[in-house]
């Protein structure tokens, strides 16, 4: 897997990657999301791998003052600048987060948001790339949450098994970790690369802590209310979960 493929495959995909939202794992996703990012009232936000805006909207709803999007795909920031309303402080950047980002005009935030990004780390050395920059733009005391993956072969996304709205498929095993292909069924269903490192779908902390992050808590799935509402639907995915949000606090100085 190279970045450029993932930045063809988002840029072709772009237009309709939002519908993602509509699929039960997606309605879990923003559940999950809305409890871990909790009142963000006047906070400076970088929103890495941010693609659509997507997340940037919700922060902004929940009181944002501003946000900053970094995304690898143009198209992606396009589709995000023609649905975020204009009066609403948004910078919309091109780059790759596995690299120093030193050449935009970035700062220091209250809130760093890194969702899937982890998930398209094809080794350690950008892994650890992407989780420098999202310690390092974060003022001590900020809060971090962020979205990968669990168990890429776990039995709720597998192949052919669609009942979440979302499957891998294709597994390789590289070096340190897993690359695959994950599918979103929406109509017609869209597909890209990946690749996921074993200390970050293993649950590990070691990258957070390594790189300044404490207080590491997975957000509980019970409260998502599409998880309340149905157990007995979630129970497969509850077993060995796919998707896991993840909040910490950067140390103090």
């Amino acid at each position: 897997m190279s970045f450029n493929q993932v930045k063809k495959e988002y840029d072709s995909q772009a237009g309709t990657y939002s519908e993602y939202t509509a699929t039960p794992l997606g309605k879990l996703e923003t559940q999950l999301l809305a409890s871990a990012l909790g009142d963000c009232t006047g906070a400076a936000v970088l929103d890495l791998a941010g693609g659509t805006g997507l997340r940037a909207r919700e922060v902004l709803a929940r009181g944002a003052a501003s946000v900053d999007v970094v995304d690898i795909s143009p198209e992606m920031l396009n589709v995000g600048k023609g649905t975020t309303d204009p009066a609403a402080d948004v910078r919309w950047f091109v780059a790759d987060v596995s690299r120093p980002l030193d050449s935009l005009p970035l700062r220091r935030y209250d809130l760093v948001m890194a969702n899937w990004v982890f998930d398209h780390a094809n080794s350690v050395t950008e892994l650890e790339g992407m989780w420098r920059n999202v310690v390092s733009y974060l003022r001590p005391g900020g809060r971090f949450v962020g979205v990968r993956s669990g168990d890429p072969r776990a039995p709720a996304v597998a192949d052919g098994e669609a009942r979440y709205g979302v499957t891998y498929k294709d597994f390789e095993d590289v070096a340190d970790g897993i690359r695959f292909r994950y599918a979103i069924h929406i109509d017609p269903p869209i597909e890209f690369e990946a690749s996921s490192m074993r200390v970050s779908y293993c649950g590990s902390t070691e990258m957070h802590h390594k790189f300044g992050l404490e207080d590491v808590q997975t957000e509980p799935y019970e409260n998502a209310e599409v998880v309340r509402q149905n157990k007995e639907f979630w129970k497969v995915f509850l077993d060995q979960p796919s998707l896991v949000v993840v909040k910490a606090t950067k140390k103090m100085d």
